[in-house]
């Protein structure tokens, strides 16, 4: 009998966390992060990290488990993630896996393999130093020759996945998005429900806008700030995150915190319909728009879903 899987997407700021949390609340669950960023320690501000009071009690898994000078890829997070499903398990609860990285939600939904390196990374560390001295887009540039397909499903500054295909390629000969539609295909090890989060894109925006504000107000420039006092600097894939990367030209020197903040706001704002779009195209689940319902409307909308998926509270 195939074990139960919950899973909550959609785009940043549309309201996963508190959804899940109340989601958790009631049918016994335990929340695994499928958020790039949120897995590392110092970074709490601009990852938007769940705090104690708002987690209410719900157990989080992978949230601050790294330094930001650590490595951290799909590999890991959907080997580390099934260990925390099978302990959840254990205990009789329900994971729930909550993020708004689709690669990764993917992968650990599908049980995607992927091919290691046998402790090799040179080619990887050869993707990164190119990245850095001659730019994101050079090495984009070198994915859209080899991988035209794949390309068209990423954006050029998240040099983790265009390394990660472009590593694939080097690898097995083969391209990374025919992998993944070989991927696609398989079903689900597990009973699963998936439930993706939206938002009219307006007011998703103007919410975006608000979190940036209280960022601040939080404290993210000093925050940033202490990141790079403890010697993590733009050459880190971790630093190359939202709400990390747009302030290092600040401290260089080189623009306003104005700037930093405007940018933020932009680069967030496409992130958002970046990930919509992906959701949209390989996910398939129940849709919640949370701009036409509550939360307690929307909160019956997952239940009734999860039982109609066969995942009933009252069974665990």
């Amino acid at each position: 009998m195939k074990k139960p899987l919950v899973v909550i997407g959609g785009p940043t700021a549309c309201g996963k966390t508190a959804m899940s949390i109340l989601l958790a609340k009631k049918i016994g669950g335990e929340i695994i992060s499928a958020d790039s960023m949120q897995v590392y320690r110092y970074m709490d501000i601009g990852t938007a990290k769940v705090t104690k009071e708002e987690a209410d009690g719900v157990p989080h898994y992978l949230i601050d488990e790294y330094d930001p000078d650590e490595e951290y890829n799909v590999m890991i997070f959907q080997k580390k993630a099934k260990e925390y499903m099978e302990k959840i398990w254990a205990k009789g609860k329900i994971p729930i896996v909550v993020g708004g990285t689709g690669f990764y939600i993917n992968a650990l939904l599908y049980d995607n393999a992927f091919t290691e390196t046998d402790g090799d990374d040179s080619f990887r560390q050869a993707c990164y130093e190119k990245a850095e001295k001659e730019g994101a887009e050079a090495l984009f540039q070198e994915l859209l020759q080899v991988d035209p397909a794949y390309a068209a499903t990423t954006h050029a500054n998240n040099i983790k996945r265009v390394t990660r295909a472009l590593e694939y390629h080097h690898l097995t000969g083969r391209l990374f998005s025919e992998h993944n539609a070989e991927q696609k295909q398989k079903q689900s090890p597990y009973q699963s429900a998936v439930i993706i989060l939206t938002m009219e894109r307006e007011k998703l925006y103007a919410r975006i806008e608000q979190r940036v504000d209280l960022m601040m107000k939080q404290g993210l420039l000093e925050e940033v700030q202490g990141l790079l006092e403890r010697g993590y600097d733009g050459r880190m894939v971790s630093m190359q995150g939202l709400g990390y990367k747009e302030f290092l030209p600040y401290f260089a020197g080189e623009i306003s915190v104005q700037q930093a903040v405007d940018e933020l706001k932009t680069g967030t704002r496409r992130f958002a319909k970046r990930q919509l779009t992906w959701f949209r195209r390989q996910i398939e689940g129940l849709w919640i728009d949370l701009s036409e319902t509550n939360k307690d409307a929307a909160l019956l909308q997952m239940l009734e879903y999860l039982s109609s998926k066969g995942i009933d509270a009252a069974q665990i």
